[in-house]
């Protein structure tokens, strides 16, 4: 395995995503580690924030087919999977595909639309496939799911259901820009046009190079255990109603080897799993009615804190 292969993308698609969104190089890596370990992305935030639009910056730099669904209400699943319909001209019935078909998928504002049409993305994120009257087709690779929704606003909206959160890979924050980053941003031309100039950075076989190789990156039995040891705190931790499951161990895992790789090295340690863990495990933890996701974040912070961490890797 080339680790300088894995650095050399990591520049070219930082550096086109920051034409866009500034300041935030950390959350582009975390949607880059997703990418290439096959997961799906929610980015959760306020309005305006820069949400969609460095979900399309990320897009754009990678290539591939691209497709953004303004999720609403009114969303039927049919308008996400396609439908068959009856060609007059032929007498027959012929496939429509509909927005899933697409290498790269916006899901904006995901928690506007209903628990039916969440569903029928489970099977795409999970199998990378659809069913439609009876019949399965297969999504072409690469294919992800990258998901919005702002937090505060609960009119209108139906939040995601436990099966459908733990599909997906990470949750991300972008949060504020510093002062300084924000003024230049607002003193600068045009966001949209900035995302309508960028272009393709990497290549096909640079992007099938990382997403077949990562999993190359060595994990010693120490630095499993580590691993381990953090998922089973979450699980006996008493002020969550459930810990993560094997699939978040899994995608930690996974994440781990990734994060290792774009940094540079062909084996994984203790950092890399600290560096992406909150990131993986959060959003999979059932903290009940009774606590806010905030604090929820905080609690599993303090638990990979409080986890001993392997001297010798």
């Amino acid at each position: 395995m080339e680790t300088s292969k894995f650095t050399a993308y990591l520049q070219k698609v930082t550096d086109n995503c920051s034409k866009v969104i500034v300041g935030k190089d950390e959350i582009i890596l975390n949607v880059l580690i997703c990418f290439i370990c096959s997961g799906h992305v929610l980015l959760e935030d306020v309005p305006g924030t820069g949400k969609t639009m460095l979900l399309r910056a990320f897009a754009k730099t990678i290539g591939g087919g691209f497709k953004r669904i303004q999720f609403t209400p009114d969303l039927l699943p049919s308008d996400l999977t396609g439908i068959n319909f009856y060609n007059q001209k032929s007498g027959e019935f012929e496939f429509r595909p509909g927005p899933l078909f697409a290498n790269i998928v916006l899901a904006d504002e995901i928690n506007r639309a209903t628990p039916r049409t969440q569903s029928s993305l489970l099977e795409a994120m999970e199998e990378s496939q659809i069913s439609v009257d009876g019949t399965t087709m297969r999504l072409d690779p690469p294919f992800m799911v990258m998901a919005t929704q702002n937090p505060i606003e609960s009119y209108g909206t139906f939040p995601l259901p436990e099966a459908q959160m733990d599909r997906f890979f990470m949750r991300l924050t972008l949060g504020y820009m510093q002062r300084d980053q924000e003024i230049a941003v607002i003193a600068r031309p045009s966001t949209t046009n900035i995302v309508e100039s960028l272009t393709q950075v990497v290549s096909a076989e640079e992007t099938d190079y990382v997403r077949e190789n990562y999993h190359n990156v060595k994990v010693s039995d120490d630095v499993a255990g580590y691993m381990m040891d953090i998922i089973e705190a979450t699980r006996q931790e008493s002020r969550f109603v459930a810990g993560v499951s094997t699939r978040g161990a899994i995608a930690l895992y996974k994440a781990s080897q990734a994060c290792a790789a774009l940094k540079g090295r062909d084996f994984c340690i203790p950092e890399d799993i600290r560096a992406v863990a909150p990131y993986v495990l959060a959003h999979r933890l059932n903290a009940g009615g009774n606590i806010k996701s905030e604090n929820a974040n905080e609690l599993l912070q303090g638990m990979i804190e409080n986890v001993a961490v392997p001297l010798e890797v």
